[in-house]
């Protein structure tokens, strides 16, 4: 797509992506140097972060050797968010963007989970399963939506977890799907997979699955970025 050498393209390709994705680090950063909600600011993280890594994907060549260059940029950030959670690398600012309450251990649960899940997503299944896609988007964009609309517009608590509201609920069902249906026109327009009602249908059994699992008290207990990912590979496996 770059350059007749694939090799060249690949390498060029992985430093368009590390830029965009630390673009994008940078500006969450900044908003959270200048006082945006830290709430609202990690959420955004977390939202826009995965997805806009999939973007770029198509930049990429084809096989292995695209998939294990493209995994380069959250492997980066692997290894950035343990150096920041276990107190090596000192950066305040990367600490309030990603964390609840500011402590940088944080970062060792969620944070690292989430790039993780974007990692394996990439480097295993890549661009032409669905099942990478319902990983990155349910994560991404449903358990992000789910906490920005829960808390403006979650009044009505769920009667088995008084910690997640219905509307909340809904969110993270309805962005995941959604995302996860755009996704698949994104990458069945460059030839990666076939769009079907089929596969459709099986974004909408795994965003409700997802969302019911995120809903469940135990999706606190331990983590949702760890719950969300693990329920969208095990159900998208059975129905993909």
């Amino acid at each position: 797509m770059l350059s007749k050498n694939s090799l060249v393209s690949d390498l060029f390709a992985a430093v368009v992506c590390c830029g965009a994705i630390f673009a994008f680090l940078l500006l969450w950063k900044e908003t959270a140097k200048r006082g945006l909600d830290q709430k609202l600011n990690r959420k955004l993280v977390h939202i826009s972060i995965g997805l806009v890594f999939m973007l770029c994907w198509p930049l990429f060549s084809a096989g292995s050797r695209g998939a294990t260059l493209a995994a380069i940029t959250p492997g980066v950030n692997i290894i950035r968010v343990l150096l920041i959670g276990s107190g090596i690398w000192k950066d305040e600012a990367t600490v309030k963007s990603m964390s609840r309450y500011g402590d940088y251990r944080e970062l060792l649960k969620g944070p690292l989970y989430y790039a993780i899940t974007v990692t394996l997503a990439c480097a295993v299944y890549w661009r032409t399963s669905p099942i990478g896609i319902a990983a990155i988007c349910n994560l991404c964009a449903g358990d992000g939506f789910a906490d920005v609309v829960g808390r403006r517009f979650g009044r009505q608590k769920l009667p088995y977890n008084r910690n997640k509201s219905i509307a909340g609920s809904v969110a993270m069902a309805t962005t995941g799907f959604l995302s996860s249906v755009g996704y698949m026109f994104y990458f069945s327009y460059f030839g990666y997979i076939q769009s079907s009602w089929r596969m459709v249908l099986g974004f909408l059994v795994v965003s409700l699955a997802s969302a019911l699992v995120e809903s469940l008290p135990i999706s606190t207990e331990l983590d949702d970025n760890l719950t969300v990912t693990l329920t969208s590979i095990l159900i998208s496996s059975l129905v993909f």
